[in-house]
C-alpha cells in the first residue's frame, strides 16, 4: 500500500484491504474515508467489509463515493471538515488516490489552492479534475 501524506494529518492511498485498516489506525488516523464506489472494479473489496475493519480497529469510517464524472460529488464539503480538522487525523482512499487528492485541493480555501495543486503534482498526482474547478 502506497501511502502519500498531503499534510500532517491527511493521508492519501489507492485501494485497500481489510486487513491493512489495522494498520492504518495504528499509524494515528483516526478518520478512514472511502470516496470509491462499490463494484467500480471486480475483486475490489465492498464498502461493508472496509467498514467492518474500520469499526473493529476503532476508526470513524465514512463512505463518500465519488467519480470523475460527478466530481468533486454531493460529499465535498464533508470532505473539507474532514481534511480541515487536525484533531482528527485523515487517511481516505480511492482507486489509486487521485480522486482523494483531488478532493483535497479543491476543498482548500481558494488562497491555498495553487499551493496544494503543486504539491500534489510534485507527488505525482493528476490534478485535472481539481483543475476543471480552479
Amino acid at each position: 500500500m502506497n501511502v502519500y501524506k498531503l499534510t500532517e494529518t491527511v493521508a492519501v492511498s489507492g485501494q485497500i484491504r481489510p486487513e491493512v485498516v489495522p494498520q492504518i489506525a495504528e499509524a494515528g488516523y483516526k478518520v478512514l474515508i472511502n470516496n470509491r464506489p462499490d463494484g467500480e472494479e471486480p475483486g475490489q473489496p465492498s464498502n461493508a467489509d472496509i467498514a467492518a475493519a474500520a469499526e473493529q480497529a476503532g476508526l470513524e469510517y465514512h463512505y463518500l463515493p465519488v467519480t470523475a464524472m460527478d466530481f468533486p460529488g454531493s460529499g465535498a464539503q464533508q470532505m473539507a471538515d474532514f481534511f480541515d480538522d487536525e484533531q482528527r487525523p485523515v487517511f481516505a482512499f480511492c482507486r489509486t488516490g487521485t480522486r482523494c487528492t483531488n478532493l483535497w485541493v479543491v476543498t482548500r480555501d481558494v488562497d491555498d489552492q495553487d499551493t496544494a495543486a503543486s504539491h500534489a503534482r510534485g507527488i505525482g498526482f493528476d490534478i485535472s479534475m481539481a483543475a476543471r474547478l480552479l
